[in-house]
């Protein structure tokens, strides 16, 4: 899948092996988190980075206390109606201050991306293909008007002061 990142496609040198599959015996690979759990040991000693795939509606509290030791976050958008992913890249960045990658992998639109952005994602799998040929071309959707400001200063606009606009 094209990987979107720093504002250009880029390759993608991570693998995400299945669930039942045998890892690389070195390389980056992304894993769920259930198989990240289970072979959290023998990961450790394996040569190789690696990452885990957080699902919408996981309980990922165990996962915390090792995100200062995971180069990588990938959250999934299992359809573009489910924005949970977009709370847990938040809570990421600011509760737990991941330094990290955070990649959105899943129905990524562009739509969506200006506000991922906002909210910390800074890798993204693209597989919808105008969303990929408006990349290509440059465009990337930015967000100018904010209703709660979160970051960056912002300055209230005008009389409403419900209505901000980015602070220069």
């Amino acid at each position: 899948m094209p990987l979107y990142k720093n504002n250009a496609f880029v390759a993608d040198a991570w693998t995400k092996p299945g669930d039942d599959a045998a890892l690389p015996a070195n390389g980056d690979v992304i894993l769920p988190l259930p198989r990240w759990r289970k072979e959290r040991a023998a990961l450790a000693a394996r040569a190789g980075r690696t990452g885990v795939i957080i699902a919408p509606g996981e309980n990922w509290d165990d996962l915390v206390a090792a995100l200062p030791g995971l180069p990588l976050i990938a959250l999934v958008f299992p359809k573009y109606t489910d924005g949970r992913a977009f709370s847990t890249g938040r809570q990421l960045r600011v509760r737990h201050d991941y330094r990290g990658e955070i990649r959105a992998i899943g129905d990524v639109l562009l739509d969506e991306l200006a506000l991922m952005i906002r909210c910390g994602f800074d890798a993204f799998e693209v597989t919808d293909e105008p969303s990929i040929r408006a990349l290509e071309r440059g465009y990337v959707p930015k967000v100018s008007l904010y209703y709660q400001p979160a970051l960056g200063v912002e300055a209230p606009a005008g009389t409403r002061p419900w209505l901000r606009r980015r602070g220069r």
